[in-house]
């Protein structure tokens, strides 16, 4: 009996949030029929095509997980919409395309819910990506992200690659960007609860509150990611999410930071901040065709995991 072929996986960005979930889910699960390449920054400039080419000449990977991205939060977005557009367009282009030159079974890019029309009926699922314009707050990044769905149908229209996508709802866990200007919005607030209850100052969340997330952990978007990379064989893209029914808002979700720390001061909003956009909530029914049983990290666990892993390497995280 023939041995499989052995696959190589090179993950860009993956020393980030969700490369680092992957490390850690990959070790917990080692294939010895699998190596995995945890590509940083410092390996390649991925707007490059020559760089990128020759990083990936030197693994030879069978397999690709692409998450290497610009990324920020609201705020730096609203800020840097063209820097997010051109950077992040550079980078899909070329490692989609040095994975076509060098016929590359699989890819599996990383895209966001941020990519949806604003103006849409709710819940979102994943025929809807190209249906009007992204909210303008961070129209760069989403039109560089959704772009590399068009790529992926065209590299398989005209080359017959096997390119998709993933669309995972807000990530949070270990080694997020705890930045309070360029994270997300859960890192921000753990880092600011932080500071608060350190400082015995007040805790303020930028905003009203009201916004409604849907917040998936990120070492169980790692499994789902690993899943899609080894069994899922459509080339149209795939939310990955909890439940409509665990959408919470920033409210809430800050309460929950402040109860995992222990918070006793006092809770201000600053209403002069944006919101950004009230609700992205995306459907799942497409992944939980394919995975029913599925179970997620419930959110309070998820937090006060990420808080403890933030409070033990605040030293070193990304802040």
């Amino acid at each position: 009996m023939a041995t499989a072929e052995r696959m190589v996986v090179i993950v860009t960005g993956g020393t980030g949030l969700v490369g680092q979930a992957i490390q850690t889910v990959i070790k917990q699960n080692s294939s010895s029929n699998e190596k995995w390449i945890f590509l940083s920054s410092k390996d390649a400039d991925l707007k490059s095509a020559t760089e990128t080419r020759a990083v990936f000449e030197k693994y030879k990977p069978t397999h690709v997980i692409h998450l290497a991205a610009m990324v920020g939060g609201l705020y730096r977005n609203m800020k840097y919409n063209c820097d997010f557009l051109r950077f992040n367009q550079l980078i899909n282009d070329s490692v989609l395309e040095t994975c076509k030159q060098l016929n590359v079974k699989k890819v599996v890019s990383c895209l966001s819910t941020c990519i949806f029309p604003d103006k849409t009926p709710y819940p979102i699922d994943e025929t809807m990506i190209h249906n009007g314009p992204p909210h303008h707050s961070n129209f760069g990044y989403s039109m560089a992200k959704r772009m590399i769905d068009v790529m992926n149908q065209a590299y398989h229209e005209q080359y017959g690659c096997n390119f998709t996508s993933v669309i995972p709802t807000n990530v949070y866990g270990p080694h997020d960007n705890f930045n309070l200007e360029d994270g997300h919005v859960l890192p921000g607030l753990i880092h600011k609860v932080y500071t608060a209850k350190k400082n015995g100052t007040d805790f303020t969340v930028w905003g009203t509150g009201r916004p409604l997330r849907q917040f998936v952990y990120s070492l169980d978007l790692a499994k789902l990611i690993i899943w899609v990379l080894r069994e899922y064989d459509e080339i149209s893209p795939i939310i990955l999410s909890v439940d409509e029914d665990d959408e919470v808002s920033i409210k809430e979700a800050g309460e929950m930071v402040v109860e995992a720390f222990d918070f006793k001061g006092k809770v201000v909003y600053d209403t002069s901040k944006a919101d950004g956009q009230f609700k992205k909530t995306a459907s799942n029914a497409k992944m939980r065709k394919y995975l029913p049983d599925f179970q997620f990290t419930p959110i309070q666990e998820g937090i006060k995991e990420t808080v403890n892993w933030f409070i033990e390497n605040y030293d070193t995280a990304r802040k």
